[in-house]
């Protein structure tokens, strides 16, 4: 699958008669919302964890040198916490530019910390997109980010944020606290 995904998002879904749909943001969405908004709710969903497994050669990075940012990976009985938005579907043409870098649209349920739940989007890179760089040890995952900067700013900075982000959440990603350690020792 090609990295610029705008066009496959904007035919994956039709929001025709829909006023408002639930997005779940697990990176930079929880710290940078450059978007309008109805709702904000502080939710989570299952089945997933957080993995600076995807390359950034259009934010965090270049062609030549892409940064890493997070996406989803399927882990049973595990569960990825996040920040939910309701939206206008309006929003999405901003929303499909600013994730283009392989990310697709996918339906997930979420449960806000209430307990109740609904369904919503969620945007995901998988691993048969052109920038997924999958697995590598977290030292090296480390040192591709803090070598890494792109239009819009150092990689480091994007981790630095999203780990303040979760702790402001009362999350405790393991991996997210890991590559942040390896990034200031």
């Amino acid at each position: 699958m090609a990295a610029n995904t705008i066009e496959l998002n904007r035919s994956r879904y039709n929001f025709d008669g829909v006023e408002s749909i639930w997005l779940f943001g697990y990176g930079s969405l929880i710290y940078k919302v450059d978007f309008p908004f109805l709702e904000q709710r502080p939710a989570r969903i299952d089945g997933w964890v957080r993995r600076f497994w995807q390359g950034s050669h259009d934010h965090r990075g270049t062609a030549e040198a892409p940064g890493r940012v997070v996406t989803l990976v399927e882990q049973p009985g595990a569960c990825c916490r996040g920040m939910a938005y309701r939206i206008s579907p309006t929003v999405f043409e901003h929303l499909d530019e600013r994730e283009k870098n392989g990310y697709l649209r996918f339906s997930t349920t979420l449960t806000f910390y209430d307990a109740s739940q609904t369904e919503g989007l969620v945007y995901i890179a998988t691993e048969d997109n052109e920038a997924f760089l999958g697995h590598a040890p977290e030292a090296d995952i480390a040192r591709q980010i803090a070598s890494a900067q792109g239009p819009s700013g150092l990689n480091a900075e994007y981790l630095v944020q999203l780990a303040e982000a979760l702790r402001d959440l009362g999350d405790n990603d393991q991996h997210v606290f890991s590559l942040e350690r390896l990034l200031t020792t």
